[in-house]
């Protein structure tokens, strides 16, 4: 029998009342009732109330003793009175009166309460992450982040996919991100690259004559932190397939997420059958290609009713003259809310930046008219070509945006969100998921206005590639795909380039010699001449898989042991300084910042 228990603090019945056991874990809360002690013991798997009275010899001990000591007690198994039984937990019929405990690890004064889940500082979390992953919630999201990697590891395992680990230590790769370098002792003044994604090694996986492969993919990349994004370390599920089109990777992808989410989660599905939207159109209708179609709200481009001679809003006849685009967002049977709900809108886009909005509502009476500050500037005929474009009704309102291209798809993204949550619009019980297709394989840097990669430069371009096509590069589309999750965007993905010289043509577009791409892709180039498959892949992100399904906002909240902000292990300190006999045998110099 093992020395520290007979039972986990979940497992104790009514059956086993009058039984002998014990139980060994963390004094999670106390309550004292003068004559009666009440202890919640807690351990990986729950919680048992245990209970000690006056007359026990260790009852002033117990009494005494810290929270968050990790305790065994010996006692007997006893029923709860009919009033206290606590049906919010499993063991909440029984009780353990004790007999006898040991006191297995001390406990010093806490700086933070365990028994709870209030939100706490992040630094005091971050430091203590021991003590913040005993808690309840966050204790349940990591073993649920488990569940769902064994249970994706299984489900890939099902699907014919081979799991296969790539190196850590590794070359530098074009993924858009900056790499972590890591010094070679042997090779003095060369340096190796942490893995912003295993994309070469998967490849060459294909090259090498495997058809499906997986990995649960640690990667590194130097980024600034978000909600959604660790600030260097995350973990996604790495796939690629031989002999594939785009179609065949969205049936596996679509297959497992379905299983997946369904598994894990009480909410719906808007579609089992995620929709394909084009990139254009992602960024016309939803201004962003992470729409959460869960919103209702849809854009619509009326820059040319401002064209009209009928129209006679000059602010915005100006500026579209100047390059701006006109669009605007209808909001469904808003004629009866307040005037302030409109002008709040207006404040809240100039705060983010914007002009503002310009608002009115459809009214009729003998005629068709717009009830709003700018109303006035609209004639009947006007509103009506509206309202063919936008498919308005009386009684509805609209909200427009005069910007350059970039800005305005910028602020009609937040703005059909920030509307979206004002109308309590959002179903927060649907997972709602899509395909981002048709990405443009190069776009203007806004800086040095050279054609550059606008995704992944080891993408198939679309179409008929004629030297034609290749004079209007910014027209070619790519062989690449996001796919999203209520705004949220899991991952990237590709059908691959595997002729070498159509790679050499694409990246001279982008600015690179021949010998340029056989120096930076050696490997890749070398195994692509040598015979290979068409192939394709994708790689979703595991943290936010788990964030979506344990419903958390926040990546921090799912991951054991995250970085801060400023990309700092406090718990571990880390980054730390090195001494200089570690720089001298790296051939390291480091240079005092003045």
């Amino acid at each position: 029998m093992n020395k520290y228990r007979t039972h986990n603090c979940n497992e104790l019945r009514k059956e086993d009342v009058d039984k002998n056991i014990s139980l060994s874990g963390w004094i999670n809360k106390k309550r004292d009732h003068g004559n009666l002690l009440f202890i919640d013991l807690r351990d990986n798997y729950g919680i048992t109330q245990c209970i000690i009275d006056k007359e026990n010899k260790n009852f002033f001990e117990l009494e005494k003793t810290q929270l968050e000591t990790v305790i065994k007690i010996e006692g007997k198994v006893v029923n709860r009175s009919k009033d206290t039984i606590n049906n919010d937990i499993d063991t909440g019929e029984i009780e353990v009166s004790i007999e006898k405990y040991y006191i297995l690890g001390t406990c010093r004064e806490l700086p933070m309460p365990v028994f709870s889940d209030q939100e706490y500082a992040e630094e005091i979390r971050l430091k203590y992450r021991f003590l913040d992953l005993r808690r309840k919630k966050i204790h349940e999201n990591i073993i649920l982040r488990s569940k769902v990697i064994s249970y994706i590891r299984n489900e890939m395992t099902k699907l014919g996919f081979l799991e296969f680990q790539t190196p850590i230590l590794t070359s530098s790769s074009p993924e858009g991100a900056r790499d972590f370098l890591v010094p070679s002792r042997l090779n003095p003044g060369k340096f190796y690259a942490l893995p912003q994604a295993p994309q070469q090694f998967k490849q060459l996986i294909m090259v090498s004559g495997f058809d499906k492969y997986f990995q649960i993919a640690p990667c590194f990349r130097d980024e600034d932190a978000r909600a959604d994004r660790s600030p260097g370390e995350f973990y996604q599920l790495d796939l690629e397939m031989s002999f594939v089109e785009q179609e065949d990777v969205f049936n596996v992808v679509e297959k497992l997420m379905v299983n997946t989410f369904k598994n894990f989660s009480d909410k719906k599905l808007m579609f089992n059958k995620f929709p394909k939207i084009s990139y254009a159109d992602a960024m016309l209708k939803y201004g962003s290609d992470k729409p959460d179609l869960r919103n209702p709200l849809i854009i619509h481009d009326i820059s040319d009713i401002f064209k009209r001679e009928d129209v006679s809003f000059e602010i915005f006849k100006k500026l579209l003259k100047s390059g701006s685009k006109v669009r605007c967002i209808v909001t469904k049977n808003t004629k009866d809310k307040p005037r302030s709900f409109f002008e709040n809108i207006d404040k809240w886009a100039k705060e983010e930046g914007a002009s503002g909005l310009a608002y009115f509502t459809f009214e009729k009476d003998k005629k068709i008219s717009a009830k709003g500050p700018i109303g006035k500037f609209f004639s009947e005929e006007a509103l009506l070509e509206i309202i063919k474009i936008t498919n308005c009704e009386i009684g509805d309102s609209i909200f427009m945006a005069c910007e350059k291209q970039g800005e305005l798809e910028k602020i009609t993204a937040l703005a059909r969100d920030k509307i979206a949550q004002d109308l309590n619009l959002i179903d927060e019980d649907i997972f709602a998921f899509c395909w981002i297709v048709d990405y443009p394989m190069f776009e203007k840097d806004k800086i040095t206005n050279k054609i550059k990669f606008s995704h992944n430069p080891f993408s198939m371009p679309q179409g008929d590639l004629t030297e034609k096509n290749f004079k209007n590069p910014l027209d070619i589309l790519a062989y690449q795909y996001d796919i999203v999750c209520n705004g949220i965007e899991l991952s990237s993905g590709a059908i691959r380039n595997h002729k070498p010289e159509l790679m050499y043509k694409l990246f001279s577009i982008a600015g690179y010699e021949k010998k340029q791409v056989d120096e930076k892709f050696s490997g890749m180039i070398n195994a692509l001449s040598y015979g290979a498959p068409p192939h394709g892949g994708i790689a979703p992100g595991i943290d936010r898989i788990v964030m979506l399904l344990a419903n958390e906002k926040n990546i921090r909240e799912v991951t054991m042991f995250p970085m801060n902000q400023n990309a700092e292990d406090l718990m571990m300190n880390a980054p730390s300084e090195v001494n200089l006999d570690q720089l001298k045998e790296l051939n390291l110099v480091l240079k005092t910042k003045k």
